[in-house]
């Protein structure tokens, strides 16, 4: 398997259980419609999280929210909008980074950026 795959899969394995824990309900895990994918889709509070994960083992590129762009931010909102029309009964929605450094496959930092706009 690509490392990167290995690295982003251990990444939002981490992310699940570290919105679990925060008492948010996993209800999606790589929700995909066309071309576009969810990494999490979780609720808390009568709230539907939409939720970006980025992994990185290293900071030599930079931090894994910096790689976050404007067009994987459209692609998250859209893909939002078509499980929000499959699902109506969700009135509140909100879009959250986790960013997850690793260190030795260990997370050595996990930093939740939430109601991110764009």
């Amino acid at each position: 398997m690509n490392k990167n795959i290995e690295t982003g899969d251990l990444g939002e394995e981490i992310a699940c259980g570290y919105v679990s824990e925060k008492g948010y309900q996993v209800l999606e895990r790589n929700w995909r419609f066309k071309h576009w994918e969810v990494d999490i889709i979780a609720s808390k509070k009568n709230k539907l999280h939409f939720i970006e994960v980025k992994t990185r083992n290293s900071l030599r590129f930079g931090k894994p929210e910096e790689s976050i762009t404007r067009e994987k931010m459209t692609h998250l909102k859209n893909a939002a909008e078509q499980y929000q029309y499959q699902h109506p009964e969700w009135k509140y929605i909100q879009f959250d980074v986790i960013a997850i450094t690793l260190v030795n496959g260990i997370a050595k930092e996990i930093f939740l950026i939430e109601d991110v706009y764009f």
